[in-house]
Order: C-alpha cells, then sequence, then structure tokens
C-alpha cells in the first residue's frame, strides 16, 4: 500500500473547503468530523481512514477516488475500477488487511484479463465456443 501523502492531502481539502465557501467548522459539521479532528488533517497532522475521507468528500460534493488519489490510497488511473477501489477501501465491515487482499485479486484478475494468453490470437474473441450441444 502507497504512503499516504498527509500534508499534500490537507492542503488539497482546504482548497476545496474554501472552493465549496465552507468554514472549518462548517464542513467539519457536514462530513460528521470533530473541528479538531478536522483541523489536523488540514495541517497535514493525521492521516484519516478512508471511511473518513469518503465522508469529507461527500460533504464537499467531490469524488472519494480524488481524496484517496490524493492520500495516495489509489493510483491514479484511467478509470480502471475506481469506483470499486473505493468502495473496498470505505466498507466500515471489513479491516484494513482484508481491504487489501480485494485489491490485490482484483489487480490480479485485471493483469492476467490484459495479457494475452499463450498463442492466443489478439484479434477476435479471446475464448471461442467450439463445442455445441444438439438436442
Amino acid at each position: 500500500m502507497a504512503s499516504l501523502n498527509v500534508g499534500s492531502l490537507g492542503e488539497y481539502i482546504r482548497e476545496q473547503r474554501r472552493n465549496a465557501q465552507y468554514s472549518l467548522r462548517q464542513l467539519a459539521e457536514a462530513a460528521g468530523v470533530s473541528n479538531p479532528y478536522l483541523s489536523q488533517i488540514e495541517r497535514g497532522l493525521r492521516k484519516p481512514s478512508a471511511e473518513i475521507l469518503q465522508q469529507i468528500a461527500k460533504a464537499l460534493r467531490i469524488s472519494a477516488e480524488t481524496l484517496y488519489v490524493q492520500a495516495g490510497i489509489l493510483e491514479e488511473r484511467r478509470g480502471e475500477g475506481l469506483e470499486l477501489r473505493a468502495s473496498i477501501l470505505a466498507d466500515p465491515l471489513i479491516n484494513e488487511r482484508q481491504k487489501q487482499a480485494l485489491l490485490a485479486v482484483y489487480d490480479a484478475f485485471l493483469k492476467e484479463n490484459a495479457a494475452p494468453a499463450p498463442g492466443a490470437a489478439t484479434d477476435g474473441p479471446a475464448i471461442q465456443n467450439t463445442h455445441r450441444e444438439d438436442r
């Protein structure tokens, strides 16, 4: 897992808060976090969980994926499963180890599907149905 880039995350959240014309107190209330905690996040003193980032994103009306990328939790991609990744990271019913395991399995499947099978033609369907059952 990438390390959290807390300083620039806090700056980014502060910039988004100001763009939304929220005071620190207003955003804290809308996100359901304490005013001091949000202040510490903005100053780069705290590392918020994926769930807290999701709450902040919702209050700011921006995508949680954007904050996950800023935090270094997700790599910036061309949209490859960002919503799924964000959902996994925000799920409060599973722990961090389980979240990382799910993401690793998903990445393995993506990698497997991106690599052409040995001897497979690159154009046309990857799997051809050559057996038909007549009834």
